[in-house]
């Protein structure tokens, strides 16, 4: 797990040290151990318990602008601090649907299923099905939910640079917008140091995710994940392995 990390961090920050690296990574594992740690409580927790964390709101102009947007909202919540408690709190006062990929474990997809259907929130799986049902919602005037720094199946990606590193892009997004003319904001909750709980940060996408050009679409895309890495890098989930696929089959990571 340290070597991915560090290895996408190499990538994404050239200009860093090696110490500054070194000591980016080791903060990132501790805060993905945190974030392992944090899931199971959000889920199990009543929702006020967890909302209870929530010490601070920025950018609330941004999401009250979205809730009234009548061809809909998508919300990219990239993976950084803890997804979970900011989807509560979206979830907690506006019907959300939320595409997610069910575990293959039958036990821990019904706990995941459980813990993340609480307030107005609707889940969608990733297939044909769950895209429909994100269409329909968007379509109601509703938000959607979308975690947008998963690397998709090749078939529904496309490479776009993501800090400077071709990476496979999921284009869902950008044929929503396409399709509906949807919004698309950004949103994390950032952890706050000593265990004192979390700030929700809203932020408005990079206006090239609404170029009707593809390609500067997934740009656009990227660029609103990195804003919100920005807000905390340390806090970002450098593990997951972000440029497995290579524009030209060769492989990034041992």
């Amino acid at each position: 797990m340290k070597t991915t990390t560090l290895l996408n961090l190499q990538a994404c920050y050239p200009q860093s040290s090696a110490a500054e690296l070194e000591s980016l990574a080791r903060q990132s594992l501790q805060h993905t151990a945190m974030t392992a740690l944090e899931m199971g409580k959000a889920w199990l927790w009543p929702m006020d318990k967890t909302l209870a964390m929530i010490q601070s709101i920025e950018g609330e102009a941004i999401f009250e602008r979205a809730k009234a947007n009548p061809r809909g909202t998508i919300v990219l919540a990239p993976h950084l601090g803890n997804w979970e408690v900011f989807g509560y709190y979206v979830t907690e006062q506006v019907t959300t649907t939320f595409l997610y990929q069910p575990p293959r474990d039958p036990a821990m997809a019904e706990l995941i299923r459980i813990g993340r259907s609480k307030g107005k929130a609707r889940l969608a799986a990733t297939n044909r099905s769950g895209v429909a049902e994100l269409l329909k919602a968007l379509q109601r005037g509703e938000m959607v939910g979308i975690l947008p720094d998963q690397q998709p199946p090749p078939e529904s990606g496309e490479y776009a640079a993501f800090f400077g590193v071709p990476a496979l892009t999921m284009t869902l997004v950008a044929k929503l917008v396409a399709r509906t003319g949807a919004g698309v904001i950004s949103g994390v909750a950032v952890r706050l140091p000593r265990g004192q709980g979390f700030r929700v940060v809203f932020l408005e996408a990079d206006p090239l995710v609404h170029d009707p050009m593809l390609e500067r679409s997934l740009l656009g895309l990227n660029r609103s994940v990195e804003a919100c890495v920005a807000l905390a890098p340390e806090q970002y989930q450098w593990e997951y392995k972000r440029f497995k696929r290579r524009p030209d089959g060769s492989a990034f990571y041992p």
